[in-house]
C-alpha cells in the first residue's frame, strides 16, 4: 500500500469534462488516496470510535446451518416482483443489478420470466426427447445427460422486454436494477448440445429446432441449428449447484449471447425441423414494427448495452468529493472492447477502466473516478464490443426504429444529479 506519488497527479486532473479522472487510478497496485482526496463520507466515517468489544464479540455465534441465507441486514437486495393480478403465474421479477457487485448474479437473485407459473418437476420423471429430421431419435433421462461430459461458461440472460420503459415518452423513475435488471449473468454448466444431436444424427434438411418446455404453457420458440451446433448448452448447474427451479430446474437451454426467451426452461423436447414454428412468442411478441412498415422478426443476438449501477436513483451523494462511479455492459456480440463516461451529459467521454475477467456474452464491470464539484451533472455510459456494436443515444434509437417500440432497448441511459446530491433518471 502505498500513498499517491507526485508522479501520479496528473491521473488526478480530469481527462474529459464533468470531474472525470483518469481510469488507471484504478488500476495503480495498492494505491491509497491522500485524505484530500477522500470521499466525503470516508473522512467522516474515519473519525467515529471503533468499540473496544461489540456485542457479537462477547457471546458465542449462530450454529450450522444445511445451506446459507443472507444476513438480516441485506434484506433490500431483493427481486422486485410484477405479476398479472388475474393470472399471478404469469409475470416478471427483477434482479437488483443497483445492490450488486462483481459480474456474477447470486442464483437466487437471477431475473425470472414465468407465463404460467414455476412447474414443479420431479426430475426421476423427467425426459429429453430429440426427435423430427434425425436418423436417430433419442430419450433422455436427467441420469444420462449427467453421465455426459460437462463444460462451463460464463454468459448473461437478458430478457428481450429489459429496460422497455426507455420507450416511455416520460423517463421512469426506479431503482437501476427494477429498470433494467431483467438481465442477469451466471455460470452455466452441462452438456454441449451439439454432443446430443450429432449422437441423433440431424437430417440435411434439419436447418431449425423447436424447443419446447415442461411448463404449463408448453413454451416454445425456434432456434437456428447453426446456433445450436456452436455455443448451445444443456444446462444443469447454475453458479455451481443444481438449477433452481424457477431457472429451468431440471434442464434448461442456454445460448450464450442470444435473446432471453430462447433459453427455454424445462426443456423436454427439441425437434428438428426445415422452419421455424412461427410460435407466439416469435411472431406477436418479441416482434416489432418499423416506420417502415416492414417487421423487425428473430431478433436473436442482444446488442451492445451498459448502465450505470452506482450512483444512480435511489442513491444520494453526500456533498462534494471523489466518488467511483461503477456499472455492467454487456453484448450479444462478443467480447465489450471499451465502455466510455461521461458527467457532461455526452459533450465529453473518457475510457472506463474494464474489471477482468473480459469475456465474450458476459457480463463486463468498468470503473471510473470522478470528483464532483457539487455543480449538477448528467450521467451516461455507452459499450462498444469486439465485432463493432455501439450503444446509441436514445434519439438514434427512436429515428431507427420509431417511438412504439416494446422489445429491444438498449440506448444510453443518463442519470442527472442534482446540487443536493438525489439522482433521476433523464431523457439527455
Amino acid at each position: 500500500m502505498r500513498k499517491l506519488a507526485q508522479s501520479d497527479s496528473d491521473l488526478l486532473s480530469p481527462v474529459a469534462g464533468g470531474g472525470l479522472l483518469d481510469r488507471r487510478l484504478f488500476l495503480k497496485t495498492g494505491l491509497v488516496f491522500g485524505a484530500a482526496t477522500l470521499l466525503p463520507s470516508a473522512a467522516a466515517a474515519s473519525a467515529q470510535p471503533i468499540d473496544a468489544k461489540p456485542p457479537w464479540m462477547l457471546r458465542p455465534g449462530a450454529p450450522f446451518s444445511n445451506y446459507g441465507e443472507p444476513s438480516p441486514y441485506e434484506n433490500k437486495t431483493i427481486r422486485w416482483i410484477a405479476a398479472n393480478a388475474k393470472a399471478p403465474a404469469n409475470g416478471i421479477s427483477w434482479t437488483p443489478l443497483h445492490r450488486l457487485e462483481g459480474i456474477i448474479t447470486p442464483s437466487g437473485l437471477h431475473f425470472e420470466r414465468h407465463h404460467n407459473g414455476v412447474p414443479q418437476i420431479e426430475p426421476a420423471r423427467h425426459r429429453l426427447l430429440i426427435h423430427g429430421l434425425v436418423r436417430k431419435p433419442l430419450f433422455f433421462s436427467i441420469d444420462d445427460l449427467l453421465r455426459y461430459p460437462t463444460v462451463s461458461r460464463l454468459c448473461f440472460i437478458e430478457c428481450g422486454g429489459n429496460s422497455n420503459a426507455g420507450w416511455h415518452e416520460q423517463p421512469m423513475q426506479a431503482a437501476a436494477g427494477y429498470f433494467h435488471g431483467l438481465a442477469s449473468c451466471s455460470e452455466w454448466s452441462g452438456v454441449p448440445l451439439a454432443v446430443l444431436l450429432e449422437e441423433a444424427g440431424l437430417e440435411p434438411g434439419a436447418t431449425w429446432l423447436i424447443a419446447e418446455g415442461a411448463d404449463a404453457i408448453a413454451m416454445n420458440v425456434s432456434i437456428p441449428v447453426a446456433k445450436a451446433m456452436d455455443d448451445a448448452i444443456l444446462a444443469l448447474y447454475q453458479n455451481g449447484e443444481r438449477l433452481r427451479p424457477e431457472n429451468g430446474y431440471p434442464v434448461r437451454l442456454v445460448l450464450p449471447g442470444w435473446e432471453g426467451v430462447l433459453n427455454v426452461k424445462w426443456l423436454r423436447r427439441l425437434h428438428a425441423a426445415e422452419a421455424p414454428v412461427m410460435a407466439r412468442n416469435e411472431t406477436a411478441k418479441y416482434t416489432e414494427l418499423l416506420p417502415s412498415g416492414k417487421a423487425r422478426q428473430f431478433t436473436f443476438v442482444m446488442d451492445a448495452k451498459s448502465l450505470i449501477t452506482h450512483p444512480s436513483p435511489g442513491m444520494s451523494l453526500n456533498g462534494a468529493g471523489l466518488y467511483q462511479i461503477t456499472g455492467l455492459a454487456w453484448s450479444g456480440g462478443g467480447k465489450v472492447s471499451r465502455v466510455e463516461v461521461s458527467a457532461d451529459g455526452g459533450k465529453t467521454w473518457a475510457a472506463a477502466a474494464l474489471q477482468e475477467p473480459v469475456l465474450p456474452q458476459c457480463f463486463t464491470r468498468f470503473r471510473i473516478p470522478w470528483r464532483w464539484s457539487g455543480a449538477p451533472a448528467i450521467l451516461k455510459s455507452r459499450a462498444f464490443d469486439e465485432t463493432g456494436r455501439v450503444q446509441p443515444e436514445r434519439s438514434a434509437l427512436l429515428a431507427e426504429r420509431g417511438s412504439q417500440g416494446y422489445f429491444h432497448y438498449n440506448a444510453i441511459v443518463s442519470w442527472a444529479v442534482a446540487p443536493d446530491g438525489t439522482i433521476s433518471h433523464v431523457y439527455a
